[in-house]
């Protein structure tokens, strides 16, 4: 029993000294050799306002539909991140990055080794492009205001976008695609999408705005700030509802169970003690017989819940089925190190698979577009990232409930976003959208920039005199 704990926190990683990892490493050692340089430029002494207009920027932009001015945006980033590399400024580095790191040298040699290397070079090129911009979003939130300002622009931006789709559902929109059977009870039906022009792309980009939102009303210390976040709060959560993305709303029930369960773990001590133990339970009950009435009155609502169990009955569902089998089929074929990343790639090898002649943008499923781009080491290698992220996560989530820390509330976004775009992304793939994906990094980096570098635990002498 005892070496099976051990060897649990040594897969988490508890007692890992990542910093020390670091210092020894080549890349460690070649950091802060502009130190001095640094020291005296007004370029680094500045770069962490850059880094904060650029990321101000990156949520303007990714309001829209076009993802040119994005990859600028995001090359930017990389080079301010390179500078705080050789200037010795960057953030100690944590033991979550040590699996992020391996992901990404094992995507690298999944690009080398792909049947189509030059196809997946553009997806390893943006995958290091994200990367890139989650190590600034990391270094940046460490910092409360830049937290604010990172998190209340975002939110900013959200609004522009709910109330263009409000009025899209209130006045009509333009149907772009086929987002609804023709031959279903859900013909005419207007599903919002606001700017981004998919209603399921919207679904996920609303999806960890909502936690963000929840948290910015309790960490806020004004009360016009805490109305403001209420409000964009309500207006994003209406939005989500009116995209009738069946993926973002799964995703939705799983965020939003995790942030109730965490935020009345915060609240605890402000109820009366015999309250405490039936808080969750009647929320819980309360928020089911909503979810159950809407369902039954709600028409729209009922037909697309119905959907979800059709079969390949409903289009939408026949066609995710049909490329799924044909994605497991491309696993069959790459199963150690996958195609190479990447959505090229993809395009160039799905064709030969592909059935009933329709070709498809993804897996539409993250964990197969995953082992299909990296294989299996690339795929168990990220859900390590994922358990050592929430491990580590929960570990300071305590902490900041032991400490009364309001800061701390980041983390139970960070926790509920992560979760939930992950429980959409079992159905959709619209998380490596860049719209999407660095919002996933974001809420990342709020659970890692709240963490403090590992310290090995030392060991003590027993009553013996031996090692315990």
């Amino acid at each position: 029993m005892e070496r099976a704990a051990q060897w649990w926190r040594s897969l988490l990683l508890r007692d890992f000294s990542a910093n020390a990892w670091w210092q020894g490493s080549l890349l460690g050692r070649l950091a802060g050799s502009l130190q001095g340089w640094g020291k005296s430029s007004v370029l680094v002494q500045a770069s962490d306002r850059i880094a904060l207009g650029l990321v101000i920027l990156y949520w303007g932009f990714s309001a829209q539909p076009s993802t040119g001015p994005l990859g600028l945006i995001l090359l930017a980033m990389a080079a301010i991140l390179g500078l705080g590399w050789l200037t010795g400024s960057l953030a100690q580095p944590l033991v979550a990055h040590l699996p992020l790191g391996l992901f990404w040298a094992i995507a690298t040699l999944a690009t080398i080794l792909s049947p189509v290397p030059y196809a997946a070079r553009d997806g390893w090129l943006k995958l290091t492009l994200y990367l890139s911009g989650y190590l600034l979003l990391h270094r940046l939130l460490q910092k409360p205001r830049f937290r604010d300002w990172t998190v209340g622009s975002l939110l900013l931006v959200s609004l522009v976008m709910g109330v263009y789709g409000l009025r899209q559902y209130f006045y009509g929109a333009a149907e772009l695609a086929t987002w609804v059977d023709p031959e279903s009870g859900l013909a005419g039906v207007t599903r919002v999408y606001s700017y981004l022009r998919n209603p399921n792309l919207y679904g996920g980009y609303l999806l960890p705005l909502i936690p963000l939102g929840l948290a910015a009303i309790w960490i806020w210390p004004a009360w016009g700030a805490k109305l403001l976040a209420a409000f964009i709060t309500l207006v994003n959560w209406i939005c989500l509802l009116l995209t009738y993305s069946r993926g973002a709303w799964i995703g939705a029930l799983v965020m939003l169970s995790i942030m109730t369960v965490l935020l009345v773990q915060w609240n605890a001590v402000h109820l009366p003690v015999r309250w405490r133990r039936w808080t969750l339970p009647a929320l819980f009950a309360g928020g089911s017989i909503t979810l159950a009435l809407g369902i039954l009155t709600v028409r729209p609502l009922r037909l697309r819940v119905q959907s979800l169990f059709l079969g390949r009955i409903d289009t939408s569902n026949n066609f995710r089925l049909n490329v799924w089998a044909a994605v497991l089929e491309m696993i069959r074929d790459f199963p150690i190190l996958g195609i190479g990343p990447g959505n090229v790639a993809f395009n160039r090898v799905y064709p030969l698979y592909q059935r009933g002649n329709f070709s498809a943008l993804g897996s539409y499923s993250v964990p197969l577009e995953l082992t299909l781009e990296t294989g299996f080491i690339g795929s168990l290698t990220f859900a390590w990232f994922l358990l050592v992220l929430f491990d580590h996560g929960w570990q300071q989530w305590r902490s900041a409930l032991a400490s009364r820390d309001s800061q701390g509330l980041w983390i139970a976004a960070g926790l509920a976003a992560c979760a939930g775009m992950m429980a959409h992304g079992l159905v959709d793939t619209i998380w490596y959208r860049p719209q999407v994906q660095m919002l996933w990094w974001l809420a990342v980096a709020l659970i890692t920039s709240s963490i403090e570098p590992a310290v090995p635990a030392q060991q003590e002498p027993d009553s013996s005199g031996s090692a315990s």
